[in-house]
Formats: structure tokens, sequence, C-alpha cells
């Protein structure tokens, strides 16, 4: 811990000039052209490290309730919702492999919807959704950290944002150290869900037991409108396999590579959450599993003991410090694309000269992260902002029948498998959840709503502020005049991260 705040302190000076000047000078001549360095097993293992954090360890119980207690609906539930997530990677690896640039998802709203739309995903995911999640993740931390130390309000806040920072060190000294480590943590975590998942169906009885409340008698409405709210928690726990699209600038071999990974990944994801939920009935039975807010712990402490509960609070630990690696590994991509597009600040576009990482972006949305943590008043708030993420998840699978439209036919990698239906549904299934928090719960999508809205004047405030003109009705901007020089520093090839 020491050795990386040292390491920290020694790099900083090197950030650049004026570490703590965020201009808005074009950033052609300070950003620099990086090599790939991520690999088919490193976008896999990013996909499920991101996405493993605390829902599976929290969320069964509730998604049991919602689905009235019957296990074999709540099953068929986490099927359907990695099944949706899976219709997603498979549009998403389809633009991936099209573009693939740093930024991901950015890249593809603003090139088929305009720079604005672009922009109100930046925007939302700095503020609130990216190092929100961050943020969560680092208090959570604290929280189970308490089963092994007793930490005061104080030093559970300095804890927090401890573990930022060194998650951030990790990511400003390179990207090829910071996915080593999310590789070796993703490995242990997803290792220590398999195991467990083995010994409770090994040796738990509550299969047999729970055998006559697998499916209900009769379907009835209320019923439906249970699953309904029981989809939302399980996509939540699917929630952050997009993230890796951030880093598709930064794969080899990108166009075979990133679909690969990202698909298997995704997959990946579907069996590891339905065993361990099979696992959690083995252990309990479906009616305490349906009451349990803690149901990792208490499954394995019912089984083996207290002390063998503490070892799921480990792998908790784990899973969340291998989940907030890969937000920073991968969010900090997107503010880069946005400032080298000159709509958020120039330094986030520069490069660190000696490790080859966007390091002003790590740094700078990472202490962002650090406010929120210690605040302790963002929680509620990203609650009712996360919905927001699932409009741009949608503007982004619909991306591909904009590129399909314009370019019928440009040379496709990778090709949705199933398309259009494949795209279709899962924008109808991303529309689907944000209707339904609009009309169950319009005071939360209002407050959603209205932070991203506050990022329309920001963006018209930021084109005059760089000299730019506002987009034109098209979305499109008007080209600035560039010498062939700038021009190529511009180009697609040259905006690959290392």
């Amino acid at each position: 811990m020491a050795t990386n705040a040292g390491a920290f302190v020694a790099i900083s000076p090197s950030l650049g000039p004026e570490p703590c000047a965020l201009s808005l000078s074009p950033p052609h001549e300070m950003t620099r052209t990086l090599a790939r360095s991520l690999g088919f097993a490193d976008l896999v293992l990013i996909v499920i490290g991101t996405v493993i954090g605390s829902g599976i360890f929290l969320v069964p119980g509730p998604v049991l309730q919602q689905s009235g207690g019957t296990v074999g609906v709540a099953l068929v539930v986490w099927t359907v919702g990695g099944v949706l997530s899976l219709l997603g990677a498979l549009t998403y690896g389809e633009l991936g492999a099209s573009k693939p640039d740093a930024g991901g998802l950015y890249v593809y709203i603003r090139d088929a919807f305009g720079p604005l739309a672009g922009f109100l995903y930046g925007w939302t995911m700095f503020l609130i959704m990216g190092s929100g999640s961050c943020a969560t993740l680092a208090v959570a931390f604290t929280r189970y950290l308490g089963q092994f130390v007793t930490l005061s309000p104080i030093a559970g806040k300095a804890v927090s944002a401890l573990m930022i920072l060194v998650v951030m060190v990790l990511n400003v000294r390179g990207t090829r150290q910071s996915a080593n480590v999310q590789n070796v943590t993703t490995a242990l975590k997803v290792l220590g869900v398999i195991v467990m998942t083995a010994l409770l169906i090994g040796t738990g009885s509550g299969l047999s037991a729970s055998h006559g409340n697998w499916w209900p008698a009769s379907f009835q409405f209320s019923m439906l409108s249970g699953v309904g709210t029981a989809m939302i928690g399980v996509l939540w726990a699917y929630e952050g396999w997009q993230y890796v699209t951030f880093s598709a600038g930064e794969t080899r071999d990108p166009q075979r590579t990133f679909p690969r990974g990202l698909i298997v990944g995704t997959a990946a994801l579907i069996a590891i959450y339905v065993l361990a939920n099979v696992g959690y009935v083995a252990a309990l039975g479906g009616a305490k599993v349906a009451t349990s807010e803690r149901v990792a712990a208490e499954a394995v402490g019912a089984i083996f003991g207290a002390t063998a509960a503490k070892a799921i609070a480990a792998i908790i630990l784990v899973s969340m410090f291998s989940a907030a690696n890969g937000v920073t590994l991968t969010a900090p991509r997107l503010y880069f694309s946005m400032a080298r597009d000159r709509v958020f600040f120039s330094k986030l576009a520069e490069v660190h000269p000696k490790f080859g990482t966007p390091a002003f972006a790590v740094v700078a949305s990472s202490l962002w992260a650090m406010v929120l943590a210690v605040s302790g008043s963002f929680e509620q708030l990203l609650t009712y902002v996360i919905f927001i993420s699932w409009v741009f998840y949608a503007l982004g699978a619909a991306a591909v029948f904009v590129y399909r439209s314009r370019e019928p036919k440009a040379a496709r990698p990778f090709s949705t498998p199933g398309y259009p239906v494949t795209p279709i549904l899962f924008v109808v299934a991303a529309l689907a959840i944000v209707g339904n928090t609009i009309v169950t719960q319009p005071g939360r999508a209002g407050v959603g709503l209205g932070v991203a809205a506050l990022g329309i004047p920001v963006f018209y405030l930021w084109r005059i502020m760089a000299g730019r003109p506002a987009p034109d009705e098209s979305g499109g901007v008007p080209a600035p005049a560039t010498s062939p020089t700038a021009a190529t520093s511009e180009s697609t090839s040259s905006r690959v991260l290392k």
C-alpha cells in the first residue's frame, strides 16, 4: 500500500505541464499514439470482473421474493436477464469490431446520433454513473472490511478513499499492469464463487425441500408485475458488461478479438449467476433465500458455520476491488475520447509519456469518485440516475441500424447474429426498463432526467469556450480546417490507447 502511494507521488510531477490546469486548448500536439495491449482473455476477464461486484451476493433474495417465491420463475428471470445482456453484447460486438476506438459506447452514440447525445452520455457517466459506481464499491468495500476490523466513521471514509487511490495508481502506471491485476482478482473471485456453488449444491438439501415450490399453480397478473420488478434487479446485477467497449481502442486485432471477448464474457456470467442461485437454494431452501438480504454469507454459514461465512466476506472484498479496478480501467477511456473531441477538459486527452495511459482522465475520475465516497450523500442520487444509463444503452444498440443504413456496403468484420431481431429485442427491453421506472417511480425518474438535462447547456457552453460551432441540424459539426499533419493525428488509427 505504501509502495503504491509512493509511486503515485513520484509520477505525479511527470503527468504534464501545469498539472492543475484544465485548459481548453486543442489537444492535437499533446496527444500520443499508443499501441494496443489487450487480448481475448483480458477482455473476457474485464467483462466478468467489472460485472461481478456485490450484486450476486445480495440480489437473489429480493429477486426470488418478487418472483412470487417460486424458484423456477426466479431462475428463468436470471436466465432471461442474462440473455438480454447477451443480445446487447452481440450488437455491441458488431459496433466495436467496426469502430474499434477508445470511448466505445460514447463513440457509437456520437457518430450515430450527434455529438450532443454522445456528450450527455459522457456527462452522466463522469458526474454520477461511472464515478458513482466506483464510489459505491469503495464504500461497500469498507463496510465488508468491518467484518474483520472495527472502523470508526472517519477511518471508514479514509479506507474508501485509499481503496480508490490504490486503483487509480494501478491504472495510471500502466494498462497492462492494471489488466494483470484485473485478471488475477477476477480469477480469484470466480474461483471462489464456483467453489462456493459446488459445495452448496453438493452438500445442501434445499433443492429437494423446495421441489414443490418451483412453479406456481397458476400465473396471475400480479406475478407478472413482480417479475418485471425482479428483472430490474437482475439486470442491475448484470450491469457493467458494456464498460469493456470503452477499451476497444486498446484491443489487439479488435475486429476479431473484441466481439469474441465481449460475448464469451457475457455468456459466462449467465452460467455463473444461474448456478450460484441454484447453490443458494440448495443451502437454504427457497423460502429462506426469499427473505435473505445477504444470501451468500447466510448460505455458507448455514452449512459450514460462521467462520466459513467470513471466507465469503473475503471473496466479496476481492470482488468489489476487482469491479472498481474494472471501472477505472475502462471508463476513463470515454473521458479521453470526449477530450479529444474538445467537449471536455483537454488535459484528459493527454497520455502519460512514460506509462502510456490516459493518466489525467484516470486521476480526474478517481478524485471525483473519492469526493463522492467521502461525502456519503451520493448513493441515493446514484439510484435515481442509474436508470438513465438504459436510455443510452438503447441508443448504442440502435446505432447499428444507423450505420447499416448509412454504409450498407461497408465491411463488417463481425455481424450481429439474428439481425435485426437481436438489437430490436435489446432496445425494446432497455426502453421497457426506462418506461417502467418513469411510470412506477416518477420522482426518481425526474431527478435522473434532470441531471442528464443539465448537460445540455454545459455542452453548448463548452463548444463556445472551445471556439467550435454547435452541431448543425443533422447532428454533425462542420469540420474545422486542419493541416495534413493534424488530420493524420486525428485519424481513427491514432485513437488507440495502450
